[in-house]
């Protein structure tokens, strides 16, 4: 019997899991995490901070799904050394834990940039479920709340905070919110319905520092304003916890490098999802993670698949507003591009080599996912213009 071990409980880890049980009937599989709940979903956080929903509509995976598929789930355990020539692992407790084949799916964690004043009580980031418990216990005594970033995570913690009851100001070094998503057009009128909510912003503008005794009271931006704020949510971005990968000897740069069949470049050890890097790139997203999770899930159990990485696309709800952006939404506005723009919606696919490169719909989603098949497999326009009139695009 092949003992498997996935350190990580998120989607890759959870999907590798699954994958791997379709495939071998018989193999022992134990998962470990460093969190206190099963496989819940992370994206929806906010909606827990906001009051939306309770902490147990978060899990995705409850006990009895890991039993039915007899997965043993080892909750409240970090892996923080081992040795891949004897293949063992060692939890923070002291545990050894062997294994004939490793994933290593331990996701990422928030970055923080180096802010004079970002260790006092009161600044937050929304990574876990342990997060989103302290913000909501500190909120209760928070009226003034300072997001750090204007990217989707900001924008929406921030939301939730503006749900129950806080003034929230977001401050974005970005000239225009969510860079990665949308162009300047689209931004500008993602942050006119926002600010028509209650938000303000300061765009194009750098923290200097964090100021309080103990505690945050206000941060001063480098143009000199100063921003009352007894809250600040940091929101600047992800890292690869490549922490392990380094203790075990495991090639890594930004992540752990893998090659197409999600193999590292130690024998019988495979990585997916935020912490894996393929082909120099790290994905951090949802479905790369549950993509990667599968062929990872595949290969470990014996199988023939392999991963030729993902079109990066996104379809979700910024502050209530229907967002999807894929592939290059060529911001700099270097290709042909068709739009279209109301007071309720923002569309625009960007063209390159009469080839479709990039997609932003603000407002309404119809037709993206089909949009987005025709950007990963590089069709000519021509071979979908009825596609893209039924999308609401003038394709004359």
């Amino acid at each position: 019997m092949t003992d498997y071990v996935i350190i990580g409980n998120g989607v890759a880890g959870t999907t590798s899991a699954e994958h791997i049980r379709r495939n071998s009937k018989d193999a022992s599989i134990t998962v470990v995490s460093d969190e206190d709940l099963p496989f819940y979903y992370r994206i929806r956080l906010n909606e827990y901070i906001s009051q939306d929903i309770s902490e147990q509509s978060l899990i995705a995976r409850n006990d009895k799904w890991y039993k039915d598929l007899d997965i043993r789930v080892k909750l409240n355990t970090r892996i923080v050394d081992g040795d891949v020539g004897k293949k063992f692992i060692i939890s923070n407790n002291g545990e050894r834990l062997k294994y004939d084949i490793l994933l290593i799916a331990a996701g990422s964690s928030s970055f923080f940039p180096p802010i004079s004043g970002s260790d006092k009580r009161g600044v937050f980031a929304v990574r876990s479920i342990k997060d989103a418990r302290e913000i909501s216990s500190y909120a209760k005594n928070a009226t003034n709340v300072v997001i750090i970033g204007g990217g989707l995570l900001g924008l929406e913690a921030g939301n939730a905070l503006r749900k129950i009851g806080k003034e929230v100001k977001v401050v974005e070094f970005f000239p225009r919110l969510l860079p990665r998503q949308l162009d300047i057009e689209g931004a500008k009128r993602l942050q006119t319905i926002m600010e028509e909510m209650g938000f303000s912003f300061r765009l194009g503008a750098r923290t200097k520092e964090i100021t309080g005794d103990e505690k945050v009271s206000s941060i001063i931006l480098e143009s000199g304003e100063e921003l009352r704020a007894e809250m600040i949510i940091v929101s600047a971005g992800v890292r690869p916890n490549v922490e392990l990968a380094k203790s075990l000897g495991i090639d890594h740069d930004k992540g752990i490098k893998v090659d197409d069949r999600l193999r590292s470049s130690t024998p019988d050890v495979f990585a997916a999802g935020d912490v894996a890097e393929f082909n120099g790139f790290t994905y951090g997203i949802w479905p790369a993670a549950m993509e990667q999770g599968r062929i990872a899930g595949i290969n470990m159990a014996g199988g023939d698949s392999s991963y030729a990485g993902t079109t990066m696309a996104n379809t979700l709800k910024v502050v209530g507003i229907d967002l999807a952006s894929a592939g290059d939404i060529d911001a700099e506005g270097r290709h042909e591009s068709k739009v279209i723009s109301d007071e309720k919606v923002y569309k625009k696919v960007a063209i390159k080599d009469e080839k479709i490169v990039g997609c932003i719909m603000l407002g309404e989603t119809k037709g993206f996912d089909k949009i987005t098949r025709a950007i990963f497999e590089k069709k000519e326009v021509s071979q979908v213009r009825d596609l893209l009139r039924s999308a609401g695009f003038n394709m004359e």
